[in-house]
């Protein structure tokens, strides 16, 4: 008898799904005093789940669920399952859980298996591609999408003599779960998702949440997967569930029966703790079959970490336009590959085809050095109008070959700035490439100076990006503030055809 061999597996964090449904009778009949000290408790805890102030990292959300099976949802994603484990007993403890009841529950793994990459299990191995690297970590240490909507759901793979998984070959199952995967693919940046294995752990073999700002799009990407045959043939589901994300703060609006976001909220979704640094996670090559979206990736960092803000103001100050933090009105993905720029600008206008399905996706383009040195770096600039949509695209190019860095998520040993945009009237071309010659030869001088490149997009030459690093921001800014640069400044008055965009990246 021929024996299956089950794929590896390396396990990351643990996440508990913890849905409660609330007493509205006893909570109507509780006095005044014990309503506003259980609604005290509860967001106390919440919002310090969402601080994650119990562990070393991980992430949680509060979701308030649609339908009678269920009222909230708190989801839990902490490095142990003794973490989570106890938050929950916590949460129990609290004044606020005296008025709900836990209806039903979901304890999964982060994972990653040789369905993906073989590089975690074969020994001395490493993942070579730092795309693939960042996937793998992703994967392995997810983080809630900043998202409104969310859609949970269990699932595992069908035993039946008919259909029967488990005794498909690893190439079939690998075949199947690629096919579902370019489903998935067509969906990044409108969905994203965590999935996570169960096997031992709960009743199914996966956990499956999938995040979206339109509900209707989690809807068609199901219906249609239904069609695959990975699902037709081999997929089983438990209960669907569905809810919408509020921050703890609201959480007395919510048993109120107000609107959440509360009113005001809405205009301060930045400050919400998960506003910023948040990724989209979704997955083209899950273990269970289901591809999903793209997995996310850093658009750059924000760059008021690293005193991006200060710097947009002192140059202002200095009369410099300075743009937005991503870009004058955009939200930038800046990646570096030492790929052949023709095979690279072949993977990047496909990937753009499918880009140019979203309203929110602005432009990709590939950037090449004007100087054509031995050591230059080819450019891919993917730019888009929301951040989400930006970090979900970083996860697809992050695929690209030979990528050998992103921009924002160097070591920390250096700092980088980049113009971007500027765009040159087609009679000063010439006069502009040449300024940069001399700026240059003035750069190699100027201390803490390491590189600054100029490079052309393939497809229009007009479009220039101008890359520099620095050993750390006061050396840039020393730049900034010369005469130099401002004489270039005005220069550019004369011979760009609309202001730059600049972009400040650690």
């Amino acid at each position: 008898m021929e024996r299956r061999t089950p794929p590896r597996t390396k396990e990351g964090w643990y996440i508990l799904h913890d849905f409660r449904t609330v007493d509205w009778d006893a909570w109507r009949e509780a006095p005044d005093h014990v309503r506003e000290r259980a609604l005290e408790e509860g967001a106390a805890f919440l919002a310090d789940c969402e601080r994650v102030t119990d562990a070393e990292d991980g992430d949680s959300g509060l979701f308030a669920m649609l339908g009678h099976e269920t009222d909230l949802l708190f989801m839990h994603i902490r490095p142990t399952m003794a973490d989570v484990e106890q938050l929950e007993r916590r949460f129990n403890g609290t004044a606020f859980a005296e008025f709900t009841e836990q209806t039903d529950s979901y304890v999964s793994v982060a994972e990653v298996s040789d369905y993906v990459t073989d590089a975690y299990f074969e020994e001395d191995e490493e993942v070579e591609s730092a795309g693939l690297s960042r996937y793998l970590e992703q994967k392995l240490y997810p983080q809630i999408p900043d998202a409104e909507y969310v859609n949970f759901y269990p699932m595992e793979k069908r035993r039946q003599p008919e259909h029967n998984w488990y005794d498909l070959p690893f190439e079939q199952r690998s075949e199947h779960m690629s096919s579902h995967g370019d489903i998935g693919r067509s969906y990044g940046g409108k969905v994203s998702q965590i999935t996570a294995g169960s096997i031992g752990f709960d009743d199914y073999e996966w956990s499956v949440s999938l995040f979206a700002d339109d509900p209707a799009n989690i809807k068609n990407l199901l219906a249609e997967m239904r069609f695959d045959q990975s699902t037709s043939k081999y997929a089983e589901f438990g209960r669907f569930y569905v809810g919408r994300r509020f921050d703890p703060a609201d959480l007395d609006a919510y048993m109120a029966g107000d609107a959440v976001p509360a009113e005001g909220d809405a205009d301060d979704a930045g400050d919400h703790p998960h506003a910023e640094g948040h990724h989209d996670h979704g997955d083209a090559d899950d273990d269970h079959g289901h591809g999903h979206g793209s997995d996310d990736s850093h658009a750059g960092g924000p760059p008021g970490s690293a005193g991006g803000d200060d710097v947009r103001g002192e140059l202002e100050d200095l009369g410099v336009y300075a743009g937005q933090p991503h870009g004058e009105d955009v939200h930038a993905v800046v990646l570096y590959s030492a790929a052949d720029a023709d095979e690279l600008f072949e993977e990047v206008d496909g990937m753009r085809t499918n880009f140019d399905h979203y309203d929110t996706h602005v432009k990709t383009a590939v950037y090449e050095s004007e100087a054509g040195a031995d050591d230059a770096e080819t450019a891919i600039v993917s730019l888009w109008e929301t951040d989400r949509a930006a970090n979900t695209a970083a996860g697809f190019l992050a695929d690209l070959p030979e990528v050998v860095r992103q921009a924002g998520d160097d070591d920390g040993d250096s700092w980088g700035t980049m113009g971007m945009f500027y765009t040159v009237k087609p009679d000063h071309r010439e006069d502009f490439t040449g300024t940069f010659e001399d700026a240059a030869a003035l750069l190699a001088d100027m201390d803490g100076h390491r590189k600054t490149d100029l490079l052309a997009n393939r497809e229009d030459e007009n479009d220039m990006f101008i890359a520099s690093r620095w050993d750390s921001r006061e050396d840039a800014m020393q730049f900034f503030r010369s005469d130099a640069f401002s004489e270039a400044v005005e220069f550019g008055r004369d011979i760009l055809t609309d202001r730059p965009r600049h972009v400040f990246l650690a």
